[in-house]
């Protein structure tokens, strides 16, 4: 019996990659006649401000397998995703960069998996060449972190390209929270998955929409969502500086006893309140993100709007 397959592709500003991602599909058409796959290829327009959508609907003129969903404005690639999971119809989902640094020749191996039994196949780049070498460093560094503060497995250089059972997709569906980290959602749900890597394609046309400050912010987003160890250091600083605080008490009071002189250096005592001001701010600051993160889902809004579907 014959197999639907949804390939989910998240688009933002991307009227140069649309046409020759949907070619790279089109070379698997014999793979998807012998294994009996019939496909359905959502493109998400995530509110872009180039030619994305009209270059889309060209293409469906010409492929009526062809689907898309237009956002009322720029939500995210995350919305993306959650937006092009819901819509999908296939009995396998697959996502994909538009970009092609998701190769689409590894369908075949991802789908042979998926017979074999595995109920979801992920990715990761076993390199990062191409990148500039800061970025690489901090990409790293977030990944070994999350390893020590998260109890969700997150891999090093995993990327968002899945092939899953509509099982998994569900499960995925079903954590409604409002701010996304799709890669620990993917370790959260769990379910048996197959990792295959491979070293790192740099996209040939456009520009990546990823800039340092974004994917920053995306990595706190990451720790805040999938672990509460942040919380558990600002509580470590807060008992080590009442612990150092009342040290000080008791050598001013031994101090003014003894020798009876008075406490002198105010140098010194406004770089330790400096000190201890910088870091209630900083623990204050995490108590704020996790605190802004709990607003932003008690008001329930949607994750997305739809402007336009075909």
């Amino acid at each position: 019996m014959s197999k639907l397959l949804s390939i989910i592709v998240p688009c933002y500003n991307e009227e140069e990659t649309v046409e020759p991602f949907y070619r790279e599909i089109q070379k698997l058409e014999s793979f998807f006649i012998q294994e009996e796959i019939r496909i359905e290829l959502i493109y998400v327009d995530d509110g872009s401000r180039d030619q994305t959508l009209a270059r889309i609907k060209e293409l469906r003129m010409e492929d009526a397998r062809i689907r898309a969903i237009s956002f009322s404005r720029n939500f995210g690639k995350e919305a993306a995703i959650y937006a092009g999971l819901e819509h999908a119809k296939g009995d396998l989902v697959v996502l994909m960069d538009v970009d092609l640094q998701d190769p689409p020749h590894l369908l075949p191996e991802m789908y042979r998996h998926i017979k074999e039994g595995f109920d979801s196949v992920a990715t990761r780049r076993v390199s990062r060449k191409g990148e500039p070498p800061i970025r690489s460093f901090f990409a790293r560094a977030f990944y070994k972190i999350m390893h020590k503060i998260s109890k969700t497995e997150i891999v090093d250089g995993a990327r968002d390209y899945r092939l899953m059972t509509k099982q998994v997709a569900d499960a995925i569906l079903s954590l409604g929270e409002y701010n996304r980290f799709t890669k620990g959602i993917f370790g959260w749900v769990g379910y048996k998955t197959k990792w295959l890597e491979y070293e790192n394609i740099e996209r040939t046309r456009g520009e990546t929409k990823w800039s340092f400050w974004k994917l920053f912010l995306y990595s706190i987003d990451g720790m805040i969502a999938f672990s509460t160890a942040p919380l558990a250091i600002s509580s470590f600083f807060g008992i080590v500086f009442c612990f150092l605080a009342f040290l000080l008490i008791i050598v001013t009071i031994f101090r003014k006893a003894v020798y009876g002189d008075p406490v002198s250096g105010w140098p010194s005592l406004v770089c330790i309140i400096s000190l201890v001001g910088g870091v209630q701010m900083f623990c204050v600051g995490i108590l704020g993100q996790y605190m802004s993160k709990t607003y932003m889902e008690v008001k329930k809004r949607p994750i997305y709007l739809v402007k336009e579907e075909l």
